[in-house]
């Protein structure tokens, strides 16, 4: 985020470019259409778009998940913004929000996001994506097994499948739940903005699954609930001092 990737190598070519816009275009129709909305002055009228940006504001401030990513992305060089890096905004179906790599922003779904919980969960999964934006060559358009790894991640780190979600959603009981829920949860973030066959996105979440359920950076753990998460966060920012000590 921060176009500190842009920095480190050649911008798109015209066929990426192309991609972009259409995967952009499944997701977000109206960002094609229209452009990326701005939220003007008389948004913020607007029961849903207020609502969002409240709850968003909450989250930014107070939820550890979100605090630790957002420390993360500031140290390696990609702070991020709440007006540049946010957009809250309607969107088509039922998804929840979406990271546009293209231009390395957030879409928080305003007629989606029921409460300030899910709005978090949102934010969490979303600030994964963008961390892995952020530190890594990750190529979202043209390389399934890349977003099949940091869709696992997102799963995983983000609180989606945490114990509480799942019994909502009446899944639980079973061995090996958190890897299942993770694994199904991945599969389904990519079938939702790739026009792909269900085999193909569990094939690439296949080959990527091991590592990439390992890799719990920048928690360090999977935070499975807020004191998981408030202690990755003191830890993270205790890392210099520990280091600076040996």
């Amino acid at each position: 985020m921060a176009g500190a990737p842009d920095e480190r190598g050649p911008g798109p070519t015209a066929r990426e470019q192309l991609q972009q816009q259409h995967v952009g275009c499944r997701v977000f129709p109206e960002r094609a259409a229209q452009g990326t909305p701005q939220q003007g002055f008389l948004s913020s009228f607007f029961t849903s778009n207020q609502k969002c940006q409240l709850m968003l504001l909450k989250t930014l401030e107070t939820n550890p998940y979100v605090k630790l990513l957002l420390d993360a992305m500031k140290y390696s060089g990609c702070a991020v913004n709440k007006e540049r890096h946010f957009s809250c905004e309607d969107c088509n179906g039922n998804v929840s929000g979406g990271f546009d790599a293209s231009v390395s922003q957030i879409v928080l779904c305003q007629n989606n996001i029921r409460n300030q919980a899910h709005m978090s969960r949102v934010v969490t999964h979303e600030l994964v994506h963008a961390f892995d934006h952020c530190r890594a060559h990750v190529d979202w358009f043209t390389n399934v097994r890349h977003l099949a790894c940091s869709e696992v991640r997102a799963a995983n780190l983000s609180g989606d499948c945490s114990l509480v979600n799942e019994i909502f959603r009446l899944h639980f009981g079973f061995k090996q739940h958190h890897q299942t829920c993770v694994r199904d949860r991945a599969i389904l973030s990519i079938l939702a903005v790739r026009n792909i066959s269900k085999e193909v996105a569990q094939k690439a979440v296949d080959e990527v699954f091991e590592s990439c359920f390992n890799d719990h950076e920048p928690f360090g753990r999977i935070p499975h609930n807020k004191t998981y998460a408030r202690h990755a966060h003191r830890d993270f920012q205790n890392r210099d001092r520990y280091y600076a000590n040996i």
